[in-house]
Formats: C-alpha cells, structure tokens, sequence
C-alpha cells in the first residue's frame, strides 16, 4: 500500500496470475496441439489460436519447457476445476502418519510388556511410527542397561511389523529408539 498526496492510501488493483499461460499469452513461435476431436500436431502459434477459437475453447500452455511448448485445446475453467477436484481426491488418499508413544520404566513386568507390544504391533499396523522410550526416575538411572535390554526385547518382538531406525539412545533421563512401519506388499 502506497501514501498519495494527502495520507490517502493508493490501493492498486492485483491482477490474477495464471498457473498456465493462455492464448496471446503464450510466447513460442511455433507450438505442440493437442485435444479433442483436434489432430495432434506442431502448428504455428497463430493457427493454434485460430483453432481455439472456431471451438470456443482456450489454449493453455501445458509443458512450457517442451520444444516445442505443449499446448492443449480445452476450457480452461473446466480444466482447473478438475484439476483442483484431483488434488483434492490425492490429498484425502494420503494418509498422514502419526507417531505414537509408548512408554516404559526399567522395571516393567512380562504382562505390561505383552500389553504395551500388542498396542505397538497395531500402531505399526496402521501405518504410524512408533517411539518407545523408558523413563528413568530418581534413582533408576543406574540402572540403563536394564532399559537397553527392554527395548532391544521390545524391538525383537517387533521384528515383523516394523523396523528400527536406529539403536536406543539417551536423551535426558529417557532412552527411546523409534519404529517405522514395514511396508506392505
């Protein structure tokens, strides 16, 4: 925004930018046609446009960087429609992976273990990382190498839904290693 004259902001109109280069915009000398009911073809830029317009249709240039430039006969509302319509479909396919926690003392017992793999065997499952980390309070600090044979177990046990990323390590009072999903065949 702009000062002019007496404090009265100028406000300048943004003109709307294209994804794709249309008609006149289009500045290749000779360019690639294709479409419907049209026969694909290099052709001069001025008979393409000619060509769009006997079918009232725009034409937009698809691969810029082509030699010579694809150029394709189609509405380009219509175009960009299905087009926003397709990303749409693709991103709500992709499934977002989460990382789930599970959480462990250097004491756990047998049961809370066979519980706590279940639940990590079933996150992998799913598709989500899984961070498992043993939380060492007051004096349980010396006791680390009894948390690195936990998870090492507890990685053992998961040998076939999901792989290891790297050995545990520490940071702070906690030792975490993390899994990620095997993929599926």
């Amino acid at each position: 925004m702009q000062k002019r004259g007496k404090g009265k902001p100028f406000f300048r109109p943004r003109q709307v930018q294209n994804e794709h280069r249309l008609n006149r915009e289009i500045t290749a000398q000779e360019v690639r046609v294709i479409g419907e009911d049209v026969e694909p073809g290099v052709y001069p830029l001025a008979q393409a446009i000619r060509m769009a317009e006997e079918r009232e249709v725009d034409l937009v240039e698809i691969s810029p960087n082509a030699v010579p430039p694809v150029c394709r006969l189609i509405d380009y509302k219509k175009f960009l429609y299905e087009k926003k319509k397709k990303d749409k479909e693709q991103k709500a396919k992709a499934k977002q992976s989460e990382v789930k926690e599970i959480r462990f003392t250097p004491n756990t017992d047998d049961h809370d273990f066979d519980f706590k793999a279940k639940h990590a065997e079933k996150f992998l499952k799913e598709g989500d990382k899984v961070k498992c980390y043993v939380q060492f309070k007051g004096r349980a600090i010396m006791f680390q190498e009894r948390g690195e044979l936990l998870l090492l177990k507890f990685a053992e046990r998961l040998a076939e839904f999901g792989s290891l990323e790297s050995m545990p390590k520490m940071e702070g009072r906690r030792m975490l290693v993390i899994f990620t999903p095997k993929k599926k065949k």
